[in-house]
């Protein structure tokens, strides 16, 4: 059995402290149907787990059943961090797996990413099977610039060494619980599950992805996934 945790629980300072971006019309859908749309259709993929605010619970149900998800086996509310939705997540799926499930590899994703494809979510289940994780991650083509302080550069960065991480992150499943009892029981903060297996020592493989899967933060960020979804 492999799992997706969709988790679209986060506040988006960037569109408004009262806009819930995973909610936002994009085309004729909302912007996280498309992300349940995908990994309803993936065949790698048996169950998902959707996180999202504890206000929006009788809307995500709705919108899953409205779509036809029916992969989507439970909603529930997520926490004040990603790192706590995800958290909220795995113990749904502990529930579910107490009812006889064996899960081998968990992909956890950003409802705010609404352009993934279901070859991407399989590519990076397909690298944790057979490495331990899949995290989806494109080059970084720009010059980057570290700042000491204020906008003085510090120093430029060796590009050909950076990559930037998106989501789907795909991950055997003792690894991304073990990574996670380690993060709780440190108290650290991180922002994406790649960060939690790295602190585990465990090896995080990256699976190339493309310029498109971009993740909604701005009103620019919707305008332009409505011209790479055909939908604007």
């Amino acid at each position: 059995m492999n799992y997706g945790i969709i988790v679209a629980a986060g506040k988006s300072e960037r569109m408004g402290p009262s806009v819930d971006k995973a909610f936002l019309s994009l085309g004729n859908k909302p912007v996280l149907a498309y992300s349940l749309l995908a990994f309803e259709h993936c065949p790698l993929i048996d169950g998902v787990i959707l996180v999202v605010r504890k206000d929006r619970l009788d809307g995500a149900r709705s919108m899953a059943q409205m779509y036809g998800c029916n992969k989507v086996k439970k909603v529930v509310a997520g926490g004040s961090q990603r790192q706590a939705s995800v958290i909220n997540g795995l113990s749904a799926l502990d529930d579910e797996i107490s009812l006889g499930e064996e899960v081998r590899v968990i992909a956890i994703h950003d409802g705010a990413r609404p352009c993934v494809t279901v070859e991407l979510i399989a590519e990076t289940i397909q690298s944790a099977k057979r490495y331990g994780s899949g995290v989806a991650a494109v080059k970084v083509t720009d010059t980057i610039k570290s700042v000491d302080r204020g906008v003085n550069v510090d120093k430029t960065l060796d590009r050909s060494k950076l990559w930037a991480a998106q989501t789907p992150q795909a991950f055997k499943y003792d690894l991304l619980t073990k990574a996670y009892e380690g993060v709780q029981k440190k108290k650290l903060i991180i922002t994406d599950d790649a960060s939690a297996v790295e602190l585990t020592k465990g090896d995080v493989r990256l699976v190339p992805a493309g310029q498109t899967n971009i993740k909604i933060t701005t009103p620019d960020d919707l305008a332009l996934a409505a011209t790479l979804l055909g939908v604007g």
